[in-house]
């Protein structure tokens, strides 16, 4: 029975392998990785700009962790001083590492958009966005165990693999492009988002045999909506949902948070909020959310808990993820209408 169940475990692990090959990363907290959702998505926050770091660790309990880690800029920048268009610049780079072979993926995507500003008093924004970056992937032969080093079921890591690589590097270019929509009401108690993405027009290359051009990635096609409301002062909802296909995959992630702040004298600028909430992650995860903002620094936390086939080998636990976003003001009069009239979550 061990044996079995060491079987049923790698079985697993080699389809999660190859899940994970076949698609892109994914992050729970998926709101705060505008770059890698919809280029279009960059600059809907408060203020001028906004940095922040992610990581996630998965898979810790059946296997050697899955590891991501983002780092990640973005800036308004204003157009015609008086116009309320503006352009947003942005910066997202990542390192991922996965399974025992350390399959490891290093990319930077540098993005752009450009924001128009339709006047209508309800504060209306179509915004396109452009994404264009660099991708290495690479893994450890030597970590491999093969078929040909097991003799009579007993494995001998002094046994030859079998397996001969001429290559364990790949390297190639990638593009994205999107469009969104926000808006707020007259009021600004709703606040809501739309928008459409598409990635990898290129069809990267995705086999380290050099010799195969047939194995390439798919592309990836991505719908996100989003909203804010704000029940009183102090109370307020989100809610988030993102869908993606790439090739025979999908992914289907949704769920919101319930907020609440501290009314200070300075009612725009409150030095604490709290928000809690859960996500799910349609056959796969239950996501309980937890969030504090803390003057211009924003702290997430969050846990994956299986619901897929993978439960009965991981006992429930899936990842953890966390996030720390920080944003702010430039002291510069040209920011001051954009700021003004961007709609803003609550």
């Amino acid at each position: 029975m061990p044996c079995m169940k060491k079987i049923f475990t790698i079985g697993l692990l080699m389809c999660g392998a190859f899940i994970s090959k076949a698609q892109d990363i994914h992050f729970s907290q998926f709101y705060e990785t505008a770059i890698l959702r919809n280029p279009a998505l960059m600059g809907t926050f408060n203020g001028d700009y906004k940095i922040g770091v992610v990581y996630r660790s998965q898979w810790s309990s059946i296997s050697k962790p899955f590891e991501t880690g983002v780092v990640s800029a973005e800036t308004r920048v204003p157009v015609k001083g008086q116009s309320g268009d503006y352009f947003t610049v942005g910066l997202l780079s990542y390192y991922d590492q996965a399974g025992s072979i350390d399959l490891k993926t290093v990319a930077i995507y540098p993005a752009i958009n450009f924001t128009k500003y339709l006047g209508d008093g309800s504060r209306t924004y179509i915004t396109a966005g452009f994404t264009g970056g660099f991708v290495q992937r690479s893994f450890d032969p030597g970590k491999m165990t093969t078929n040909s080093q097991y003799i009579n079921g007993i494995w001998l890591n002094t046994n030859p693999t079998g397996e001969t690589f001429t290559n364990t590097h790949l390297s190639n270019w990638d593009m994205g492009v999107g469009i969104a929509i926000n808006s707020a009401a007259a009021d600004e108690r709703l606040t809501y988002y739309a928008g459409l993405s598409s990635y990898h027009f290129t069809r990267p290359k995705e086999s380290f045999d050099e010799n195969n051009q047939l194995i390439r990635l798919e592309m990836k096609w991505n719908v996100a909506a989003g909203f804010s409301y704000r029940l009183t002062d102090q109370y307020g909802i989100q809610f988030h949902a993102n869908y993606q296909r790439q090739g025979v995959y999908n992914e289907f992630i949704a769920g919101g948070l319930i907020g609440w702040k501290r009314i200070t004298n300075n009612e725009a600028d409150p030095s604490l909020s709290l928000y809690a909430g859960v996500f799910y992650r349609v056959a796969d995860a239950a996501i309980p959310t937890l969030k504090v903002d803390y003057k211009k620094m924003s702290i997430t936390a969050s846990y994956d808990f299986t619901t897929s086939k993978l439960r009965p080998a991981n006992n429930g636990d899936g990842g953890f993820e966390i996030s720390v976003m920080h944003s702010g003001l430039f002291n510069n009069a040209k920011y001051e209408r954009a700021r003004t009239l961007c709609p803003k979550p609550w």
